[in-house]
């Protein structure tokens, strides 16, 4: 089996448009939680973490743009910053030697939203002809691999708010596994639209303010957007070409509740931990940062601070535990990947980002979550966790670069 290299990076994020401002905003607690009236139409008094300012035209050709639904314009710039970042070049070699797996949850929410308005309360007579091409589903993985030449698999994978690190997963398998050198890899997510907000708020687990992970008074997630790519390459193959490295993926995890479509279940999330750590070889004293899903729901943090617990054992208490999502919202799809991001930047840093936004901890919810301000790191492999509906579980270990 082959060591697995992160060779490229790239984010589009609320808090953050390319990686090393997303690193500055991470490392400082600059949160991106905001109202959305006069962003998204019918929004109200709902807030969001929104990628604000972003200009399409400034990335796309004209003649691109009807392609392209925000989620896919999201997914293509990340992934020019992190494949410019590697260095890679997809020649006739290397390019049916890559693959590309990508995750979303909602896709292209917009463009359907669009249609749908069209022709139900405008009445037209039909809906822009390129609907279909701009909303399916595989449509960021089919442009970005068209866009580099990749000839090798190209896909979208669905497992709601673990779609992107399930997407991770698969490309390390692939890669380590030697049926690809190198794998394109991440998610993207464009669900702040006035549908996408209206069908949140009616399942009553939004936040009315800001998010708040592990509080005591938290009162629910708040709803991101954006992409993160990582470029996933056989270490061996990496350093042959004189790559930087940036970090290393040690192993993955990934499982099913079997339980409930919306409830958590704690021992399949202890296990999702413990089988992370057995595939990298690690034990839990090995661990020293922890990326929560930490959503800011009332259900979740408690379950996940329990699964925390009975993964990690006695070594809970030396744990640094922190929710970027009250930072950049939770951006569904994406999550796992900007998170993954978020925990690599942690690890090279030597510094855990801040859960932001916190006041009273919550006596169920008794770990380290590096309330407010960042703290220093002592150890290089930490842990991203992605707990989503539908009980799909994810749990990343990743390794820092100077321990590569």
């Amino acid at each position: 089996m082959r060591r697995v290299a992160i060779t490229g990076r790239g984010v589009v994020a609320p808090n953050g448009a390319d990686v090393p401002s997303f690193q500055r905003a991470l490392l400082q607690g600059q949160g991106a939680i905001a109202p959305l009236e006069g962003l998204v139409p019918g929004a109200g008094a709902a807030v969001g973490a929104a990628v604000r300012g972003f200009d399409p035209a400034h990335h796309f050709a004209a003649s691109d743009l009807p392609f392209l639904d925000r989620c896919t314009q999201f997914a293509l710039v990340a992934a020019q910053e992190a494949i410019t970042e590697s260095g890679l070049v997809f020649g006739e070699q290397l390019a049916p030697r890559c693959t590309v797996i990508l995750g979303t949850g909602a896709g292209a929410i917009g463009t359907m939203e669009d249609g749908y308005r069209a022709y139900f309360s405008e009445k037209r007579r039909r809906p822009h002809p390129l609907t279909v091409p701009r909303m399916m589903l595989n449509a960021p993985a089919s442009h970005l691999s068209m866009r580099y030449g990749i000839t090798g698999p190209a896909f979208v994978l669905a497992s709601a708010c673990a779609s992107s690190a399930f997407a991770i997963a698969m490309g390390f398998h692939m890669v380590r596994s030697g049926a690809a050198d190198v794998a394109v890899v991440g998610g993207s997510e464009a669900c702040l639209t006035e549908g996408g907000v209206r069908i949140w708020e009616a399942m009553r687990v939004l936040a009315p303010d800001t998010c708040r992970p592990f509080c005591r008074d938290r009162l629910g997630l708040v709803l991101g957007e954006g992409a993160a790519i990582l470029v996933l390459e056989a270490l061996d193959h990496a350093r042959q070409r004189g790559a930087v490295v940036h970090g290393e993926v040690l192993g993955c995890s990934m499982n099913s509740d079997a339980h409930h479509i919306v409830n958590p279940c704690v021992p399949s999330q202890t296990a999702a931990i413990l089988a992370s750590l057995q595939e990298s070889q690690l034990t839990p004293g090995d661990i020293c940062y922890v990326n929560a899903h930490g959503t800011g729901t009332a259900v979740n943090d408690i379950a996940e601070t329990k699964a925390l617990r009975g993964a990690f054992g006695s070594s809970a208490d030396s744990l640094k535990v922190s929710s970027s999502k009250s930072m950049h919202g939770h951006t569904l799809g994406a999550a796992g990947a900007i998170e993954a991001l978020a925990t690599l930047v942690a690890l090279n840093e030597k510094t855990a980002p801040p859960t932001i936004n916190f006041t009273s901890p919550d006596p169920q919810c008794d770990l380290n979550y590096v309330p407010n301000d960042a703290q220093e790191l002592s150890g290089s492999i930490g842990m991203s966790t992605s707990f989503a509906f539908g009980g799909h579980n994810a749990v990343l270990t990743l390794k820092a670069a100077h321990a590569v």
